[in-house]
């Protein structure tokens, strides 16, 4: 079968190949780049998505289920008629998605993405060095009163949830550092929330106390040519979806996916590596 998923948005002018993490007679795992929604209703507000309003952004169920419409060839190579995401990835975040194929697929898997047990592991570079090499948040998260999309800690409201977070590097010179989360509960934005509640904001998640990674504030002879203007090393929220472990739905066999870091978080963690231990 096809190595990648290819998708375009007529709306948009974009086009993507979607790389294939796994497949069989059940399940498709796919590589979702940043600036994909895959749920429009867990999005937020224009302001905090590059000036582009959330139902103006391309959406890669929508894409997906319109190209099995269109018949395009990945599709019928496939012999596809059924597709469905079993958890959701915030539009800005990349990394594995796993989606079903049938519905005994999807009837199974969410089951287990409902048990409260850390199914998968994130990577986010946040502001903020660790003094301890690993923690956990627990912290009830629930919707902001007056801000739609946005969600909060509410300990009295909310929904229980929890994080484990794990340092994996530290920028000390910059205020930086690189940590592996783990979400135990599966609530909406729960690990930029659990991130800012102690913290440390994820790097360009505006929409949490995040600020965009530069550049000229981590190389002291930094020069910009005449004329140009600077763009930021990184300028979308730093979250990627690196892994899901778990049983096979149908089978009960042991299953790992992973989803190698995108080229953005590598140069921004060169750069760090170079100006900011």
């Amino acid at each position: 079968m096809s190595a990648a998923i290819k998708l375009s948005s007529p709306a948009t002018r974009e086009f993507w190949e979607i790389p294939v993490l796994f497949e069989d007679a059940h399940l498709l795992a796919l590589d979702k780049p940043a600036g994909l929604l895959t749920a429009a209703e867990a999005e937020v507000p224009a302001e905090v998505v590059a000036g582009i309003p959330a139902v103006e952004r391309p959406n890669l169920m929508k894409l997906l289920h319109a190209a099995i419409a269109a018949g395009k060839p990945w599709a019928v190579e496939r012999q596809l008629t059924y597709l469905n995401n079993e958890h959701s990835l915030d539009g800005d975040t990349s990394g594995v998605i796993l989606l079903t194929k049938n519905k005994a697929a999807h009837i199974a898997l969410a089951d287990m993405f409902s048990c409260d047990k850390p199914l998968r592991k994130y990577l986010a570079l946040v502001r903020g060095t660790l003094i301890e090499p690993a923690f956990e948040v627990n912290a009830r998260i629930g919707a902001h009163a007056v801000r739609p999309g946005v969600m909060r800690v509410d300990k009295d409201q909310g929904k229980v949830a929890k994080t484990k977070i794990t340092l994996l590097e530290n920028f000390t010179r910059a205020g930086y550092a690189w940590v592996q989360c783990e979400p135990v509960t599966d609530r909406q934005h729960q690990i930029r929330v659990h991130l800012g509640q102690v913290d440390l904001p994820i790097v360009a998640d505006e929409l949490y106390g995040g600020k965009k990674l530069w550049l000229s504030r981590l190389k002291s002879d930094y020069r910009l040519k005449p004329g140009r203007e600077e763009r930021p090393l990184l300028g979308r929220v730093a979250l990627h979806s690196e892994e899901i472990k778990l049983p096979h739905p149908l089978t009960g066999e042991p299953l790992t996916i992973t989803a190698p870091l995108p080229k953005d978080l590598k140069v921004a963690l060169k750069y760090l590596r170079l100006h900011a231990v």
